[in-house]
């Protein structure tokens, strides 16, 4: 089980994340959903140890990952949002780079980074530098890099970024099979329709605290709203889509 307790980060004493807690239990999805500025992305960053947390406490079976937070990097799986890869290293280079820093011995490595270059169809170009990979390739080469060390946790920020309509329904397939495994995943995206597929739970943020946290079925239930995206909008307070189309072509024409 992997647990947040109020975890707070503040930038000149301005609360980005602001009392955030949640749990995900094995076999759970999370989607972690904000709009942009409500701190999604410097939760994940906390989570995956790129910044530290003003306040709060992060534990994986009830243990505080600080205490060894090595050993929890290499029981998780993390795809950033931008794909800051090294432009000089091949997508096989990188594999190796990542497999060896999660500790993999080299027998069960090469195997295994070789399959999952087939199978996400970058065989061809395993030896080609990741500068000459497009967006959807440097995203599959994230995906095998998080999937490498067979992770308990998964950290997923906007996955299916750039990826071609075959891949992202194989993806999403894989994350509910990880699911039905045990794992845990923590699923942020601005893709609601996607969140409504994959995700069992969802997280609402707003301006860096919680504003909804629950099962999505019982979310339209109790806001009578038909769907995620409906409920998204009005907890967030989001500007109605056809007055802003309307200001925009006024802008435009005028």
């Amino acid at each position: 089980m992997l647990e947040v307790r109020n975890l707070v980060k503040r930038y000149n004493r301005v609360p980005v994340v602001d009392q955030v807690s949640f749990v995900i239990r094995p076999g759970e999805i999370l989607g972690y959903l904000g709009p942009n500025g409500a701190g999604k992305s410097t939760t994940v960053k906390i989570l995956t140890g790129l910044i530290e947390p003003t306040l709060g406490d992060i534990l994986l079976d009830g243990r505080n990952v600080r205490e060894d937070f090595v050993a929890f990097q290499r029981q998780m799986g993390y795809v950033p949002e931008e794909a800051h890869l090294y432009p000089h290293l091949t997508g096989r280079e990188y594999l190796q780079l990542v497999g060896r820093l999660r500790g993999l011995r080299r027998r069960v490595l090469e195997p295994r980074m070789d399959e999952l270059l087939r199978l996400f169809a970058l065989w061809e170009d395993r030896h080609s530098p990741l500068s000459s990979y497009s967006k959807g390739m440097r995203q599959k080469i994230l995906i095998s890099g998080a999937l490498i060390h067979n992770p308990r946790v998964l950290i997923l920020d906007e996955p299916f970024s750039g990826l071609d309509v075959t891949t992202a329904m194989v993806l999403r397939t894989l994350l509910h099979e990880l699911a039905r495994q045990q794992r845990i995943v923590l699923y942020s995206s601005h893709v609601l329709e996607v969140v409504e597929k994959v995700c069992s739970r969802v997280l609402i943020l707003r301006k860096g605290k919680v504003v909804a946290h629950d099962a999505v079925e019982r979310l339209r239930d109790l806001m009578q709203q038909p769907s995620l995206e409906n409920i998204f909008a009005q907890l967030t307070e989001q500007e109605d889509p056809a007055e802003k189309v309307r200001e925009i072509l006024t802008a435009i024409e005028t």
